[in-house]
């Protein structure tokens, strides 16, 4: 058998024989690793660059990588007796047992390859050494940030990524309380590409051992191809971090930027855009509100991709967090016997046109010229759509516009909706990076929108219980990023610890999915019952009134201060043409959109770890689901504490850091 345990990694050296237990390893991944500044916290010595050097490490016996100097300052490598200065873009190839010299003299750090027969040693979240025992006969290493009962071996060895349980050799499966799981399950998600719409993707973490990014993208895997013309949404926007990270993004023609920045960030983003970029920033008609939503919109010659997603666009949200995107292309209507719309397109067009952009021209190569407004996009046929697109609107809504936009379009779209009755009062899960100012009448009033729908017997499923998962304060300090991971959980003492919320407070578990360490920035919200699930939204929305709205005025108002968006999946059947807009593929003439409402046009809606029989039932398809996180949750203990961002923690995190601490989201410090 192969190795059970492979990884690479920087170890710290205090001089060219020990190894410095009080500086924390850096995690290699296969491929693409960036060291500096930017993207490790153990290094903030200014003369090391943000992108200090890049290692790419190949998937070779020899455990070879590539290091390349990406920082102005030169980078020294010991190969045996050979001691090499390297230069900007100077590159080498490096093997195990090599010293890296990030400053000549300094910074000392051992490349190493750890395999499956091998002993190292890896640190713990104070920063010691613990051992990592031989794969003789077991691999259950545990990875311990706590000494009570509560968190005591919760995490495994950071080199399997994974948080919870044994597993035997050559056996990764472990069951779960409902007996649905799978340590590794992640490594089986696989999906074909004509079914990709139907499902989700997790977004790459550096770091993570292969099988923890398994069917996960990168954002050069999305903005891929021969784009005409781009938007992207987002509320923030680093400049310097995307175009090198994307290069593909400086040769588009035309791109619109619609951001919730400050004035700030605003005016260096307007210095250093590319010409032929417009930024936009929508209006905010009501105090308090955000510009949120995550989404590209990407027109290429065949047709337009749709991306909705939960990062923004900066370093440590592609990298280092637990995120998520869906994708969907979508070919040109033929204007010659043009479809009427759809769901998706109706929903699509009332969102963009709520954005308010400036209209303009551009030159599409070959197709012609055409003003940019959100009628553009009814140029495309949405009839394939497999989702249904959930947004949120600022403003005062009325009449027919209040079912439009936040929960009460949620509620809407579900009250149209029949489910199996197995989820009759079952319950709900909340999962989200950000809590708002939030009483026990709002809550009330959402979990009556996210119950709404009906059973086979056409009698409502009923309310179901919410918990709301969210990391403790133990998870974000032994996270990867340490303390630094709170930075983007951002919610006040004042909101987290109010009484009502204790009985809905549930554990960030993510053994499954390698992502016990990489906090959640993926928002999403669920029905389940076991491992299946009536629906499930992936969102930009938090969970707040901001973003999901509140009725007011005995319910003849309904008032958003924020723009959200999420892709809303239902268990119905959807025509799948796999058209792709950046291959040749011909796309299907089957009838499009949804078939009825009935048993015989559902599918199956389930996470990684279902065991179920997937060919039971061939009118039925089972769609997998990549939930990140663990169902059912597990609730807080006595001894969880939930993570608030403005309380200072003085039990150091894993890179020896206490919080608060100042945290650098922008790949480079931005001019006032």
């Amino acid at each position: 058998m192969a190795d059970l345990l492979k990884g690479h990694f920087l170890v710290p050296l205090s001089n060219y024989e020990q190894e410095d237990a009080s500086i924390p390893k850096i995690p290699l991944s296969q491929g693409l690793n960036c060291i500096g500044r930017n993207s490790t916290p153990s290094l903030t010595d200014k003369r090391l660059s943000r992108n200090h050097l890049a290692l790419t490490v190949a998937a070779s016996a020899d455990a070879s990588a590539n290091l390349v100097v990406e920082g102005s300052n030169p980078v020294v490598v010991t190969s045996g007796n050979n001691r090499k200065k390297l230069y900007h873009k100077d590159s080498v190839t490096i093997r195990h047992g090599d010293i890296i010299e990030l400053i000549p003299g300094q910074y000392l750090f051992l490349y190493k390859k750890l395999s499956g027969n091998s002993r190292s040693k890896g640190s713990n979240c104070e920063g010691k050494a613990v051992e990592v025992e031989e794969l003789s006969g077991k691999r259950s290493h545990q990875f311990g940030c706590e000494e009570n009962g509560s968190n005591s071996k919760r995490f495994k060895d950071e080199v399997e990524g994974s948080c919870l349980g044994d597993a035997k050799q050559g056996n990764s499966e472990s069951k779960s309380d409902d007996g649905g799981g799978l340590v590794e399950a992640i490594r089986h998600f696989r999906v074909p590409n004509d079914k990709l719409p139907q499902t989700f993707r997790l977004l790459n973490v550096q770091g993570l051992p292969q099988w923890a990014n398994t069917s996960c993208v990168s954002i050069r895997d999305v903005i891929q191809g021969d784009i005409l013309f781009a938007v992207l949404s987002n509320y923030m926007v680093d400049l310097d971090w995307l175009i090198p990270a994307c290069p593909t993004v400086s040769k588009i023609p035309h791109v619109l930027v619609i951001h919730g920045e400050g004035d700030g960030t605003l005016d260096y983003m307007k210095r250093k855009k590319p010409a032929n970029w417009i930024l936009h920033k929508p209006p905010l008609p009501i105090s308090f509100g955000t510009h949120h939503s995550k989404a590209m919109l990407l027109v290429y010659p065949r047709g337009v991709r749709i991306i909705v997603h939960t990062a923004n666009l900066i370093f440590v949200d592609w990298n280092n967090k637990s995120q998520g995107l869906w994708m969907q292309d979508f070919p040109w209507k033929d204007q010659s016997n043009p479809s009427k719309g759809c769901g998706f397109e109706n929903d699509l067009i009332d969102y963009l046109s709520a954005l308010k952009w400036p209209e303009f021209s551009v030159n599409l190569a070959t197709l012609g010229t055409f003003n940019i407004n959100s009628a553009f996009f009814k140029k495309f046929d949405y009839r394939n759509a497999a989702v249904r697109l959930i947004a949120s609107v600022p403003g005062y809504h009325t009449g027919n516009n209040m079912k439009k936009w936040g929960h009460m379009k949620l509620r809407t779209v579900l009250q149209e909706c029949t489910f199996d009755k197995e989820f009759r009062k079952s319950p709900l899960a909340y999962q989200f990076s950000s809590l708002g100012s939030l009483d026990e009448k709002w809550m009330a009033e959402l979990v009556y929108s996210m119950s709404s729908g009906y059973s086979d017997d056409k009698t409502p499923l009923g309310p179901g219980e919410p918990l709301i998962i969210w990391p403790t304060v133990e998870d974000v300090r032994c996270s990867i990023e340490g303390y630094a991971a709170g930075n983007a959980v951002p919610s006040p003492v004042k909101n987290v610890e109010k009484d009502f919320l204790k009985k809905y407070w549930a554990r960030w578990m993510a053994s499954h999915t390698g992502r016990c360490r990489a906090m959640p920035h993926i928002k999403t919200f669920t029905r389940y019952n076991g491992q299946k699930l009536a629906w499930f939204l992936l969102t930009s929305a938090n969970l707040s009134k901001a973003a999901w709205g509140t009725l007011q005025k005995n319910n003849s108002q309904f008032m958003i201060r924020s723009y959200e968006l999420g892709v809303l999946f239902l268990p119905y059947k959807t025509q799948s043409s796999g058209f792709s807009c950046t291959s040749n593929g011909v796309p299907s003439k089957d009838k499009c959109g949804q078939s009825e409402n009935s048993e015989a046009g559902r599918n199956k809606l389930v996470t990684l770890n279902w065991k179920g029989n997937r060919n039971t039932d061939s009118s039925s398809e089972v769609i997998t689901l990549p939930v990140p996180y663990e169902l059912p949750p597990q609730p807080y203990t006595t001894q969880d504490v939930p993570w608030s961002w403005d309380r200072r923690y003085t039990k150091k995190d894993v890179y020896g850091q206490v919080w608060p601490r100042q945290v650098q989201l922008y790949a480079a410090l931005q001019e006032s």
